[in-house]
């Protein structure tokens, strides 16, 4: 039975743009049928197990901030955070976010909003890098490429990344923890590019 004092819409109202069925949990005396009549209704959007994105809030939450809520700790990084500094100009179908802890299954990758969202670990010694606002944590242009290179053992889009974005002063002494093939692969890029530019 819901709230005897507040409607589904006051309830929801209350909560923020993405929740789980733990803090609907708090609100109501049975959080599983107010969710599944607030679905029904609209109102609500599930993302993954426990957790939803709140219709009624006032804006839809973007997908880094779904990123970084549906598992925590964890940072946007590789081509999205590329794209989002201006370092590659192809827009991404693919939101990735670096985390602490492996996971299989749904909590590994997930769809909204036609993203699709995936986790990748990375060691805890790595897990830095990031600007923090309003729920969303972004890498930073250099770490991002890092991050990107080292996950993926390649350079995104090679003729497409607009070095002029990214400090290399920076970028090396952010190299400095990550594996020596990792460190190769962007030397070597950013020799060439500085040569190219001459």
């Amino acid at each position: 039975m819901e709230s005897k004092r507040h409607s589904t819409v006051d309830i929801l109202r209350s909560l923020p743009g993405v929740f789980t069925s733990v803090d609907v949990g708090k609100l109501v005396n049975d959080a599983n049928m107010f969710l599944y009549r607030a679905s029904r209704k609209g109102y609500i959007q599930k993302i993954a197990k426990g957790i939803y994105a709140n219709e009624l809030f006032g804006r839809k939450p973007s997908v880094e901030e779904i990123a970084c809520f549906v598992r925590r700790p964890a940072y946007v990084s590789c081509e999205w955070a590329l794209n989002h500094h201006g370092v590659i100009l192809q827009v991404p179908v693919v939101c990735t976010c670096i985390t602490l802890t492996g996971s299989v299954g749904e909590r590994r990758k997930i769809a909204h909003a036609g993203i699709s969202i995936e986790y990748s670990r990375i060691a805890q010694h790595l897990f830095w890098g990031f600007d923090s606002a309003d729920g969303v944590n972004m890498a930073t242009a250099e770490k991002a490429l890092a991050d990107y290179v080292y996950l993926r053992k390649a350079l995104p889009f090679p003729d497409e990344i607009e070095l002029d974005h990214i400090d290399v002063a920076k970028l090396n002494e952010i190299m400095k923890p990550y594996p020596k093939t990792t460190r190769k692969l962007v030397h070597g890029f950013i020799a060439g590019f500085v040569k190219e530019r001459g």
